[in-house]
């Protein structure tokens, strides 16, 4: 149909728009229907290439894996099924981008900060447990980043790692814990600053300022937002800070995580691409694990099975420990209250923590400590731990000192 001059869709005889031929529009649907596929495919691709390139960024420990297959025997057995225990271990390694500021590559690294994170079968809590840097403990026979093989001997707990890495961290805490680790995340002094930075930084709150040129921090006293330098500088101050000791640096570290699991738990991260993004690249390109957590879907079902776990659930606190009887510099376990906390997550059973309480009773750290081993190193086998000194199934639920993540606000 054409109007007086033979253009289609012209006007009728009152002077009205007529409707565009049916051709007309059934040309704007095509355009409109295939405009609606580029952007779905558009986005299909955009979300296929963020995926590969964060499953992608991930290192799997094959060393690790292959290390721990040769001493399975040792190992211990699981006892709670659909319960996690994962390492996580925080490398000094001067080496890799924006590392060097930190002291001289010797060749070698240690674990600067090490906790385990016991998963509960009902994903209704985590527990993480500090375990001391200095702690004196056997340390078995590992292989080396040589290939040679070190001897077993009773040393401080972070040379396991010097010697032989994420697999010789784990056979140690097995040791002397008796618990099953599962997996493993390693995590450098750069991949720290990245995940803080991409959040958009940390409150914390100091009493007092702080300066400390080890750690390569000075910051004022009262309310501030740490970011990735800063941060770092803050969790491993030391002799600057407190009594210099390494139990309150730990606690310092434990507060400052359940503050950043409270940010990252808000919608302020993870509803925020534009934080969500920068986040889950800064953490899988940073991570070293084992094969069962080396693509994202691994790390992703991880994540969606505690992210729901309420902030006054997630307990921090730090292995029963106190001075070293033959070196005050250094840390050896409180029993039987080492043993106890073993126990509890072994088990799979509840965990308390509250703070510490004022008090005129000697302290843990204070009792008589035992007289240490005359037994040659050599002599002592290697071995799982003999659980000795455990509470009987009877015995009440113990509460250790600790904080949680609800109690991590900067105040």
């Amino acid at each position: 149909m054409t109007d007086s001059a033979g253009i289609p869709g012209g006007t009728d005889a009152a002077g009205g728009e007529r409707r565009p031929p049916r051709n007309r529009r059934r040309r704007l649907l095509r355009w409109i229907g295939l405009g609606l596929a580029l952007l779905v495919l558009a986005g299909a691709a955009t979300g296929w290439w963020l995926y590969s390139k964060f499953d992608g960024n991930i290192t799997e420990d094959t060393s690790a894996a292959a290390e721990l297959e040769r001493y399975e025997r040792e190992r211990p057995a699981h006892l709670a099924t659909g319960a996690q225990n994962i390492l996580l271990i925080g490398s000094d390694s001067r080496s890799g981008k924006g590392n060097a500021g930190y002291g001289q590559d010797r060749g070698t690294q240690r674990s600067d900060t090490t906790i385990l994170l016991h998963l509960p079968k009902d994903r209704r809590s985590a527990t993480a447990v500090s375990i001391p840097r200095d702690l004196m403990t056997r340390i078995p026979a590992c292989t080396q980043p040589d290939g040679s093989r070190s001897v077993s001997r009773f040393a401080q707990f972070n040379w396991a790692f010097q010697w032989g890495g994420a697999a010789c961290t784990i056979r140690t805490v097995e040791a002397f814990t008796g618990i099953r680790i599962d997996h493993h995340m390693v995590i450098d002094f750069g991949g720290f600053k990245k995940m803080v930075d991409a959040i958009g930084g940390v409150e914390v709150c100091l009493k007092q300022p702080v300066n400390d040129a080890e750690a390569k921090v000075r910051l004022a006293a009262g309310r501030q937002t740490l970011h990735g330098e800063k941060a770092l500088g803050f969790v491993r101050a030391r002799h600057s800070l407190g009594n210099g000791s390494d139990t309150e640096r730990m606690e310092r570290q434990q507060q400052f995580l359940g503050a950043l699991v409270k940010k990252v738990q808000s919608n302020g991260v993870l509803l925020n691409p534009a934080r969500l993004y920068p986040l889950l690249d800064a953490a899988t390109s940073s991570l070293t694990t084992d094969r069962g957590l080396a693509s994202l879907r691994d790390l992703y079902e991880l994540v969606r099975g505690v992210r729901n776990i309420p902030t006054e659930q997630i307990k921090f606190l730090t292995v029963p420990r106190r001075p070293y009887a033959a070196d005050p510099n250094r840390d050896e376990l409180v029993e039987p209250d080492a043993a106890q906390l073993f126990r509890q997550l072994r088990e799979d059973a509840p965990v308390t923590v509250a703070p510490p309480k004022p008090s005129t009773t000697p302290a843990p750290a204070t009792r008589a400590a035992p007289t240490p081993s005359t037994t040659p190193t050599d002599a002592v086998p290697e071995g799982n731990s003999t659980g000795e000194g455990t509470p009987t199934p009877s015995a009440p639920i113990p509460t250790f000192t600790g904080t949680t993540a609800g109690n991590a606000e900067c105040r």
